[in-house]
């Protein structure tokens, strides 16, 4: 493209006319669209979110709802992973008691039962 030819312009002044324009005439405002290049560099995570969705025009309410509902969301989770071990935490403990309960109260004939599966599993084993 630089080998081509400056050629006139049609340029819309601010009164609304239109004109053609030599491209060295024209003041600096209306020498064509500025290219912007936009670097999102490294960021914390919630925060490259945030800069990506203002630069695209997502307006001021989805960003503030990013903002409030990302560290919400992760603090809910959190509790909720909580929740679930303290649950499984209280299974194992109850399934403890339970095995130690019946162990302990367990009957003469449970205990030939015991001894009769041993007996059956060592010559199984032979």
């Amino acid at each position: 493209m630089e080998h081509l030819p400056d050629l006139p312009r049609v340029v819309q002044l601010p009164d609304g006319r239109h004109v053609y324009a030599d491209p060295g005439s024209l003041p600096a405002a209306f020498q064509g669209p500025q290219v912007v290049h936009q670097h999102i560099h490294q960021a914390a995570p919630d925060k490259t979110v945030q800069r990506i969705a203002l630069g695209s025009g997502v307006g001021a309410g989805a960003v503030a709802a990013g903002v409030y509902f990302g560290p919400l969301l992760i603090g809910v989770l959190t509790a909720i992973a909580a929740n679930i071990a303290m649950l499984a935490f209280l299974a194992l403990i109850l399934a403890w008691g339970v095995h130690t309960v019946v162990k302990s109260t367990g009957s003469s004939q449970g205990a030939a039962a015991v001894r009769n599966a041993r007996r059956l599993a060592r010559r199984r084993r032979r």
